[in-house]
């Protein structure tokens, strides 16, 4: 691949700052932190990292929430630790990619602080502000139904301003108003300031956000039946409407074409979307239309509680026949969800599950994002009531008692109170069961989740048909998948069983198979073209030739 398409078919790896490495004894973990484990994550295999937020922030939605586009926050390192992140990446030809957060900051950004003063600042409408509207007792009550994704109205009031300002997320999370054009131009301004620095790409957090409907006209009622979905559950409030006034509004599509032009300007700098929206596959299709917008984008499709043969193959399939000549990415787990294993596998899923989900993620056609820890099959961490940080995740996943339980610090020894993570006290503790899957142990392991992780990986890198070629489905034993990966003469038939229970697949008799080795998976029976998969077994074969 030239450098100019290093993203086709790469694998992210995404870094949690916060739980990856602490250097400095806080308990948190930091730039320093990373660079430390950066021959780690090069021994992966993997393309590129994917560092979530590091910007100053007050934390309360863990960076999430930025009052500094600009600066470092303090608990994370400096700018010239970030400097030396890049450096050290690129050295071991890792690609960096950071989080931005373009359609909101904190409340505590000096642009919000000035903002909400008064209506005729220089900043007044860098915001969406609206003036109340009176219900039939005559109180003053917000200017239409929106919600927040973390509960309740989606319209704070401010006792300054006499007026409501819009939050999508967090009340601490105003809602910048890019219908103004300064604000536009000021957010490319923000985005540069770190392309100069020398990154090779963003995630783009909430990207269908940045706008919102001027006339403010309610979002219409969802029928109960409808609710279901979009990583929400159906009894959400926030499932209850559809959201086409309050966000993926038309006028995203030329800020994007902006957005683009200033990546262009920077060689090999790719952009990667975060979508939630009414049907998120036709706006991934959208913003990535075209070679003018994004580069990718990637959804909460994959990301929900629904876990079948038929809802990754429809979810796949319905993308590809959307995207035209644009290019997918898809991830399985994020900082926002529960755990992988934990949420398609329930309390006690078996290691070979670890390791055919992985290898699932990583044969589908695209860009794939894998999370931090998913080498080492994590489980979701339970963490005590007493010791959860982030109870806004609760409204989301009350099962698992929020998001803290994916967020927990990677465990890099089973020794010591903070696993190798810190010299203190870990920001969130470190479970048991995680401690038995560290880094240490699995290392020394030949046939650990950790080290299939990384054979796998290895072997992939030497098959163009399973980083770009395209991809074709074939009907199958049920609970299971299988499909075709092809690119130029290179056709590789990929099989997986998503059950506990023993598969048969057979496949085209025409079909000249050899099976693949060295792929650090469990060898599978092959005869007359007939798989047998074990439970949660993978089978991978080469098409020398088709005939009559």
């Amino acid at each position: 691949m030239s450098d100019l398409n290093w993203w086709r078919g790469a694998v992210i790896y995404q870094i949690y700052p916060r739980s990856l490495m602490d250097s400095n004894g806080d308990g948190i973990g930091d730039l320093p932190g990373i660079i430390e484990k950066l021959d780690y994550i090069k021994s992966l295999g993997v393309d590129a990292i994917w560092v979530s937020p590091f910007f100053k922030s007050p934390m309360k939605d863990f960076g999430y929430d930025i009052s500094d586009y600009r600066a470092v926050d303090p608990i994370f390192g400096s700018l010239n630790d970030f400097d030396h992140l890049i450096t050290r990446a690129h050295e071991l030809g890792l690609k960096v990619m950071i989080d931005q957060v373009l359609s909101h900051t904190s409340d505590q950004h000096d642009w919000f602080q000035e903002s909400c003063q008064d209506k005729e600042n220089d900043k007044a409408d860098w915001y969406i502000w609206a003036d109340g509207k009176k219900d039939a007792q005559g109180n003053i009550v917000p200017p239409n139904n929106w919600l927040s994704i973390f509960g309740g109205s989606a319209w704070q009031w401010h006792e300054a301003r006499q007026q409501y300002y819009m939050h999508n997320f967090l009340t601490s999370q105003p809602d910048l108003n890019y219908h103004n054009p300064i604000v536009r131009k000021q957010m490319l301004a923000e985005t540069e300031f770190w392309l100069k620095r020398g990154v090779d790409g963003f995630r783009f957090d909430a990207i269908n956000f940045c706008y919102h409907d001027e006339l403010l006209r309610d979002n219409p009622i969802k029928p109960e039946d409808k609710r279901r979905g979009r990583g929400f559950s159906a009894d959400n409030p926030y499932a209850a409407q559809y959201h086409i006034y309050d966000n993926t509004r038309p006028e995203s599509l030329s800020f994007l074409e902006d957005l683009r032009a200033l990546l262009d300007r920077y060689d090999a700098a790719i952009s990667l979307g975060e979508i939630n929206s009414e049907d998120s596959l036709a706006t991934i299709a959208e913003y990535t239309a075209d070679n003018k917008h994004l580069h990718m984008g990637y959804s909460f499709e994959l990301l929900v509680d629904e876990f079948s043969a038929d809802h990754i193959r429809v979810t796949v399939e319905k993308l590809e026949e959307r995207l035209r000549d644009s290019w997918p990415c898809w991830a399985i787990s994020n900082h926002d969800v529960v755990r992988v294993l934990s949420r398609w596998g329930g309390d006690n899923p078996p290691e070979q599950m670890a390791k055919m989900l992985s290898a699932l993620l990583f044969s589908l056609r695209g860009t794939l994002c894998s999370y931090q820890g998913e080498e080492l099959g994590l489980p979701q961490a339970d963490i005590p009531s007493d010791q959860l940080q982030d109870p806004f995740g609760i409204k989301f996943w009350p099962t698992f008692k929020g998001r803290d339980g994916c967020r927990t610090p990677m465990p890099w020894t089973d020794k010591g109170k903070a696993a190798g993570f810190s010299q203190a006290k870990p920001w969130l503790p470190v479970p048991d069961e995680h401690r038995a899957r560290a880094v240490e142990i699995q290392d020394a392991q030949p046939h650990s989740i950790l080290n299939s992780y990384r054979a796998f990986l290895k072997w992939r890198a030497r098959h163009p048909a399973l980083r770009v070629g395209d991809i074709d489905f074939i009907d199958s034993a049920e609970d299971s998948l299988t499909f075709l990966r092809s690119h130029e003469n290179e056709k590789i038939v990929a099989c997986f069983n998503l059950s506990d229970q023993g598969k048969y697949i057979t496949l085209p008799p025409e079909w000249d198979i050899h099976t693949c080795q060295d792929h650090g998976l469990d060898e599978v029976i092959l005869q007359d073209n007939q798989v047998t998969l074990p439970p949660y077994g993978v089978f991978f074969g080469k098409i020398i030739c088709e005939t009559a």
